[in-house]
């Protein structure tokens, strides 16, 4: 995270006016130019494989560790994906 962050300030890329707002008092109409973060985590695998490239400096990763680790991450992602929640236990069992 501390390396997206200097990613930010040396790209200059402006993180947006802050939001005091209840989010989830919003309107759908007012959500849509609330900016999302992933919301699995296969989207935030793929937005590390899309957007990596500030790991990569001060050599401080290699690319293939990288490139294993959305390997093993999406290995359990999948894992994870085949079994029920905990919670879907409890929706629909008559317990």
């Amino acid at each position: 995270m501390l390396m997206a962050g200097l990613d930010g300030v040396q790209k200059k890329i402006d993180p947006g006016d802050p939001l005091d707002k209840d989010i989830y008092a919003l309107s759908p109409e007012e959500l849509k130019d609330v900016a999302r973060m992933p919301a699995s985590l296969e989207e935030a695998l793929d937005a590390l494989e899309a957007d990596h490239e500030y790991l990569l400096r001060g050599d401080v990763f290699t690319p293939d560790v990288i490139a294993t680790h959305l390997e093993f991450k999406r290995a359990g992602a999948k894992e994870v994906a085949l079994r029920p929640h905990p919670y879907e236990f409890y929706l629909y069992s008559e317990m």
